[in-house]
């Protein structure tokens, strides 16, 4: 199996989340989410993160739980949560896609561990 880069994935050797930055034969080079030293892991040593992984690792905003007392976190969620009731699947995925932006870009620090 290849994974694409940017792809969330756990080196299962050591239970640890990291982002894939490319590959070289049947190895991954992988790098901690928000930089720092790669490593390459055997194809065989990865899996997919999950959703939940993700989350806790600070990756990902819950959909219920914007970053507290950030006013951007709650328009943004307000807004993925309407575009996410309508029948428009371009704005949908836009709004999430602006959330998840504003996510990495305002509270993740160095390591993928949420503010």
């Amino acid at each position: 199996m290849t994974y694409r880069n940017g792809a969330f994935v756990v080196d299962t050797r050591e239970g640890v989340i990291a982002q894939v930055i490319g590959d070289t034969g049947g190895r991954v080079q992988l790098r901690k989410p928000g930089g720092g030293l790669e490593w390459e892991v055997p194809f065989a040593a990865l899996r997919l993160a999950t959703r939940e992984e993700r989350e806790a690792a600070g990756l990902l905003p819950s959909g219920s739980r914007p970053a507290y007392g950030c006013t951007e976190c709650a328009e943004l969620d307000a807004a993925r949560r309407a575009a996410a009731g309508g029948d428009d699947a371009v704005k949908a995925g836009d709004a999430l896609v602006a959330q998840r932006r504003h996510w990495r870009s305002a509270h993740m620090v160095t390591g993928g561990v949420g503010r």
